[in-house]
């Protein structure tokens, strides 16, 4: 380990849907000169890992625990609820999150998030950081569970439309949330028209704050959010919404008098949380309709919840799908399994069956069957028993190892996905170019999407500067365990 690495602040930025070939025309062009710095005078790891579904909420319980969803329980931005029976979504289109009953949806987005749908079975970094004596900070991060206690000041213009009141949520020990929590009492980035400080420009004044006034903790996780609808909007080579969070990088460094001092202070983590795959510009060919593919079933409408005769829940992650059966006698998943079949434009679907993980393609009466545990060991240490086409998942197998291409950990993070919460679902995969709807989805025809278990929707970059250390394997799962040492 870097021995200088115990003297210094870890301070990790995570810039949403940051991918590595639009990262490198970037610095190719000069665009860049805060990201260039840092990769001049640190390490550039091109394809970490991120977890699956590749949605913010999934893959940042999975860098601040070290665990996937199996562990963490934290299934995706939509998910349904068995003990609750309800659909729960964390923000997808504001549709949605009307449909499902807005104050309920905030509750959740606010509070149940972090405080109870996040297993208490497993320590947050900041958790086990507070344990260990030592401070920490979580500025706009939307997973941030702590030890401390902090109050959630509710805008008053969303109060004056909806029943709610201040509340009190858990996050470390130095905690912004938006306007609904912040450090810098003089950081007004923080109105109505700019996402109550849920924005790039708010975030940046909050870490500056912490360096101008000596209060940098052990470990500081920033989160700049603007990139991601950069990206979803303009496809996944677009470069403006890196050179904004650029500008924004370069404000923090200039807190420093020189920005080599910021780095001998220093260690910094600067990286993606999941990468985007392009979507046609045909909205008919884009979009996989599951209503219209399941028409001939009784499919739970949003504002209603579940109805005694509802056959089927529709938990749409963009460019992946929990569908869930609410009548296993009547409709098993293999059944659903060969509807879905049907549309080629969907690559996996997978469900649970007894101990073992079922996969199948559309297009293929093939299938592959695994379970943890086997004969063959994967890059990642991790062992399995194969039977079936490993066509299916893309898998080489060479003697006892096997080896990942378009999935990446596929088969861990498939695993985690299918044992993250309970009912009876499966879990499906668009092709690169498409994404799903359900009712009230957002969409992003033209533009770009994630959610996916393709190497397009999950491989980001990493740079580190101000160390020399690095993680025992290029997955997010492997990064907090990496900090810890760090941190020391």
């Amino acid at each position: 380990m870097d021995t200088q690495a115990k003297k210094k602040h870890v301070i990790m930025l995570i810039i949403d849907s940051l991918m590595n070939p639009p990262l490198q025309e970037a610095v190719k062009q000069g665009k860049v000169p805060a990201l260039s710095f840092f990769m001049e005078h640190g390490h550039h790891y091109p394809d970490i890992v991120s977890s699956f579904p590749t949605m913010s909420v999934n893959i940042d319980s999975t860098l601040l625990t070290g665990t996937y969803a199996d562990v963490h329980k934290l299934p995706g931005l939509v998910w349904f609820n068995d003990k609750e029976k309800r659909l729960i979504s964390y923000g997808g289109h504001i549709r949605e999150l009307i449909k499902l009953g807005l104050v309920k949806s905030l509750k959740d987005i606010l509070y149940h998030l972090n405080n109870t749908h996040l297993s208490k079975e497993v320590k947050t970094i900041y958790e086990e950081l507070a344990d260990r004596g030592k401070l920490s900070a979580s500025i706009n991060g939307l997973m941030y569970r702590g030890s401390t206690e902090h109050l959630l000041k509710i805008p008053k213009l969303i109060t004056l439309f909806m029943p709610l009141g201040n509340m009190t949520t858990n996050g470390p020990h130095l905690f912004t949330y938006g306007a609904l929590s912040q450090l810098s009492q003089l950081n007004r980035n923080n109105h109505f028209w700019q996402k109550y400080g849920f924005n790039d420009k708010f975030a940046a004044q909050e870490l500056k704050h912490l360096i101008q006034t000596g209060n940098l903790p052990a470990f500081t996780l920033v989160y700049f959010p603007n990139h991601d609808q950069s990206v979803h909007k303009n496809g996944p080579m677009d470069i403006k919404g890196i050179e904004k969070v650029d500008r924004h990088l370069q404000n923090v460094l200039d807190a420093y008098e020189s920005w080599e001092e910021a780095l001998q202070d220093n260690i910094w983590i600067v990286m993606g949380d999941s990468g985007q795959a392009a979507i046609y510009g045909d909205r008919k060919t884009a979009l996989i309709d599951l209503k219209q593919l399941f028409k001939s079933y009784r499919v739970m409408k949003l504002k209603e919840g579940v109805q005694e005769n509802d056959q089927i829940v529709l938990g749409v992650n963009e460019r992946m799908a929990f569908i869930y059966s609410l009548d296993l006698k009547r409709l098993p998943l293999e059944n659903i399994a060969k509807v879905l079949q049907m549309d080629d434009r969907i690559d996996v679907i997978a469900w649970k069956n007894k101990e073992y993980i079922d996969v199948i393609s559309s297009g293929s009466d093939e299938k592959l069957r695994f379970k943890p545990n086997g004969k063959y060991i994967d890059p990642f240490e991790q062992s399995w028993s194969l039977t079936g086409n490993t066509d299916i998942l893309d898998l080489t197998l060479k003697s006892n190892e096997v080896f990942y291409d378009h999935y990446p950990d596929a088969l861990a993070r498939l695993y985690s996905a299918l044992t993250s919460h309970e009912g009876n679902y499966l879990v499906i995969n668009a092709k690169p170019g498409f994404e799903f709807i359900g009712e009230g989805s957002p969409t992003h025809v033209g533009g770009a999407s994630h959610g996916g278990l393709h190497k397009r929707d999950s491989l980001v970059p990493m740079i580190v500067a101000g160390t020399n250390s690095s993680p025992k394997h290029l997955r997010m799962i492997n990064l907090k365990d990496w900090i810890l040492t760090l941190i020391n």
